[in-house]
């Protein structure tokens, strides 16, 4: 499964923060991919540790210029640390990481989607058409909706990944989606990732 580690611990060391902090390794989508989508030896099945749920905890996300209307799982920490992904048997459903701000509220509140899986296309496959101005509605448990506006765009290498602009906290309410992008390793998975900025409309 790909995994991303603890943005936290990441913001407290900020010399190793932006090698860490990256989808490292979403699978390609292809059924050629070697890398498993599974804990490997070793790994942890341990349920991962999520935040405390609030009424407004965002429960649904919308894109319409790119056709997104998913659902949001709830991602917390996994026993190493590492900062839990959906599923690629969920490809389809966008998660919400939940040491994160709730969106709407202060700070930058972080979604987390597949571009493919083995299983094929998920739910952010087409992310990187997302325009500058695009509309992105989060529903809240509490039945409310708050919106985001689309301000930039940015591919990455996972090397370079900027822990820093994505995870430190926001005087505004701003929102971040991420997912994998660019060209495929050895192992079948891509090489960038893809982050999406918002801040509330």
């Amino acid at each position: 499964m790909a995994r991303i580690p603890n943005p936290a611990r990441a913001l407290r060391a900020p010399l190793i923060a932006l090698t860490l902090t990256t989808l490292a390794a979403c699978s390609s989508g292809s059924p050629s991919a070697t890398a498993p989508d599974a804990p490997g030896p070793g790994a942890s099945t341990q349920p991962p540790a999520t935040a405390p749920s609030t009424p407004g905890d965002p429960t649904r996300v919308v894109i319409p210029s790119i056709g997104v209307d998913s659902s949001l799982l709830r991602l917390g920490l996994n026993a190493d640390q590492t900062v839990q992904v959906p599923p690629p048997d969920q490809g389809m459903t966008a998660g919400w990481y939940t040491n994160s701000a709730v969106p709407g509220q202060r700070g930058s509140s972080v979604v987390i989607g597949h571009n493919s899986t083995r299983y094929g296309k998920a739910v952010f496959h087409d992310l990187a058409k997302i325009k500058k101005g695009a509309d992105i509605a989060v529903r809240g448990a509490d039945g409310k909706t708050v919106h985001f506006t689309v301000t930039t765009t940015q591919t990455v290498n996972k090397k370079t990944f900027p822990t820093q602009q994505v995870y430190a906290p926001t005087p505004t309410p701003t929102l971040r989606l991420i997912t994998c992008d660019g060209s495929i390793d050895p192992q079948g998975h891509p090489v960038d990732n893809l982050i999406v900025y918002a801040t509330l409309t």
